[in-house]
């Protein structure tokens, strides 16, 4: 009865092992990919991508390997899972080194050299799997679990892994103390202790054919178990520090997107695979077939119902997790976005209003024009739009001036009665007459005069006529505030995130955008060569070289920035004369778009190319300008 006890706890830890390795081979694959999605410019995340794939490659292969599976596939799988585990310890050091880069440490090339030296060593061991010297042949019914047979370089690898785990977990503790802020030192714990999870992920698979492993495989697995179970949640807690790197969004956007992404993708499939496995497990203990219908339907059930849930509560534990004490501004922004008037909800809008009109004096025609600066442009247009053609608008806002400016007085314009739409809510003193918003017409028929209750109901659909102009010009201003506000903001973000780790960056110069979007700023910038608002106001104005070119140009800013785009452009020509070929094809496109102002379809043909063939090659020009600016700025920084 013992034995029989002990058989069925062994059972039961591998099987809850292999639901573990295959749920942490869908959480692996899922990071990696958001990894891949979001900032996999900066080196940290990039490194981390690749202890992600190798956590991938390692799990999955275990996940694979079931009875069904023949010796020869067994053996394959095995092999292959060893790629993973070869390339985990210089990946590791991989990740040190960046860390202690964004840290503020660059290294001096000796621990660039060292990083490379340990993947050649990965590609040695690589080439000894290869030749069947790392590993022997497949123990098909080896204790604990199929494995393949140890060899003396399988020794050696083991002392290389440990070598390498230990040197990287000491470059992860310098990259901790080097910290000067909170949140960053708090970042960097999560990072290392979440850091141990890959390593302690591969490390049963170092004890295969071990004789601990052999001679108390229910030890083996209970610790594998805990093992799995650890690795499940650190390697959540990795991607999670990992995520603060390469972007400048405020955490609660990281904290959020991560979230997401976790609920939709390894939590998603988790629950799909749960699911499948239980119908199954259930089919075959009621005596039925292993797979019926009842399975497609129970996983595309789960998948809806949980998807459904996700976006139903996301809103609330956005709130409850991320805000914090920002929840009511937040939340402000939240209602704006929701009831937003937009251009085509104010037509909407305008255009109900005007069928009422129409309705109530059975009119043939109706209009709203708005008010632009001192002219009037017609908005929404209800009914016949031809008894409109041969009107000017500027007559009816004449009619209004002339004949006094009342709060409430519709005035004969033809054959049309003009209402002026005026400022609904309160501006101060209750005797002064409101500013004019646009104006309200409506088709009147020839000595057509309002009785009472026309007239009410008339001013009362232009009062919601003018409250819906009134809100929607409100909303302009505000953009306009927005769009003056996004440089400075977009700035106050980039510096955060570049002090979040490196404490040696200055908050006294302007860090650095990302190239591309330094090259959006050069194209809108070359796109007004000659003179215009793209080159006069643009944020390139800030750089370090502008404001030495500046003095040069006798304070001619304008001329400071032409002359760098000038000098940038010239970097991207080939050495020699001017001629049309292949080579000289980003330079001739930014000297004959931008420099010489020529046309899209001349310059195409004089390139003999398509318009959108050049398009795409004008984007290739744009960023090498960039670039050039970007190497200029960075030397007159160093220099």
């Amino acid at each position: 009865m013992f034995e029989g006890w002990l058989d069925w706890l062994l059972t039961a830890l591998v099987t809850l092992n292999n639901i573990l390795t295959a749920g942490i081979a869908i959480t692996a694959f899922s990071l990696f990919m958001y990894a891949l999605s979001f900032n996999l410019r900066d080196r940290v995340a990039r490194s981390f991508a690749i202890i992600l794939l190798c956590v991938v490659v390692v799990f999955t292969a275990e996940a694979l390997q079931t009875r069904a599976v023949p010796e020869r596939g067994i053996e394959f799988l095995l092999e292959f899972q060893w790629i993973g585990i070869i390339f985990l310890p210089p990946a590791y050091l991989h990740l040190s080194d960046a860390l202690l880069v964004t840290a503020g440490r660059p290294s001096r090339g000796r621990r660039r050299m060292a990083v490379r030296l340990v993947y050649a060593f990965a590609i040695g061991f690589v080439v000894l799997l290869a030749l069947g010297l790392l590993v022997g042949p497949l123990v098909p019914n080896g204790m604990p679990a199929p494995h393949l047979h140890r060899t003396p370089w399988t020794q050696v690898f083991t002392v290389f892994y440990l070598i390498a785990i230990a040197w990287a977990g000491y470059n992860f503790i310098r990259a901790y103390s080097l910290m000067l802020t909170a949140s960053g030192r708090r970042r960097m714990f999560y990072l290392i202790a979440g850091a141990t999870a890959p390593a302690l992920g591969s490390y049963p698979y170092l004890l295969f054919g071990s004789g601990i492993a052999a001679e108390y495989p229910i030890l083996f697995w209970g610790v594998a178990f805990i093992n799995n179970l650890l690795v499940a949640v650190l390697v959540v807690v990795m991607a999670y520090a990992v995520a603060f790197f390469g972007v400048s969004w405020p955490d609660r956007v990281v904290k959020s997107r991560l979230f997401k992404w976790l609920l939709r993708g390894p939590v998603t499939a988790s629950l799909a695979l749960t699911t499948m496995t239980l119908v199954r497990r259930g089919g075959e203990f009621f005596g039925g077939e292993p797979y019926s219908g009842f399975v497609p339907l129970a996983v595309v059930v789960t998948v809806l119902l949980f998807e459904h849930a996700v976006t139903l509560f996301s809103p609330l534990w956005e709130r409850l997790l991320f805000y914090g004490r920002d929840r009511a501004e937040l939340q402000l922004l939240q209602n704006i976005e929701e009831r937003l008037l937009t251009r085509g909800d104010l037509q909407q809008f305008l255009e109900t209003v005007l069928a009422a009109v129409r309705d109530h004096l059975q009119s043939p025609c109706a209009f709203v024009a708005a008010l632009d600066g001192e002219e009037l442009s017609l908005d929404v247009v209800a009914g016949n739009r031809s008894l409109l053609e041969n009107e000017n608008l500027d007559e009816a806002l004449k009619v209004i001036h002339l004949n006094g400016e009342g709060r409430r007085h519709e005035y004969a314009w033809g054959n049309f009665w003009v209402l002026p739409l005026r400022k609904q809510k309160e501006i101060g003193d209750r005797d002064e007459i409101p500013p004019l918003l646009g104006l309200l017409g409506i088709v009147r028929k020839p000595d057509d005069q309002l009785d009472g209750d026309q007239r009410d109901a008339l001013w009362l659909l232009a009062d919601r006529a003018a409250l819906a102009l009134e809100d929607r010009l409100l909303q302009q201003r505000v953009f306009h505030s927005l769009e003056n506000l996004q440089p400075q903001i977009e700035m106050l973000q980039r510096m955060r995130a570049a002090g979040r780790y490196d404490a040696s960056v200055s908050h006294l110069t302007e860090p650095l955008p990302h190239e591309s979007e330094l090259a959006d700023w050069v194209k809108d910038a070359l796109t007004h060569y000659w003179g215009g608002p793209k080159l006069t106001t643009s944020p390139l104005m800030k750089l370090r070289i502008v404001q030495l070119l500046i003095q040069e140009y006798d304070g001619n800013a304008s001329n400071a920035l032409r002359a760098l785009l000038r000098k940038a452009v010239d970097q991207v020509k080939p050495e020699g004369d001017r001629h049309f070929t292949s080579e000289w094809i980003l330079y001739n496109i930014l000297e004959m778009k931008f420099i010489e102002g020529r046309k899209v379809r001349e310059v195409a043909g004089r390139l003999a190319m398509s318009e959108a063939d050049l398009y795409r090659k004008q984007r290739v020009a744009v960023e090498a300008v960039a670039r050039a600016i970007l190497e200029m700025e960075h030397l007159e920084g160093t220099g």
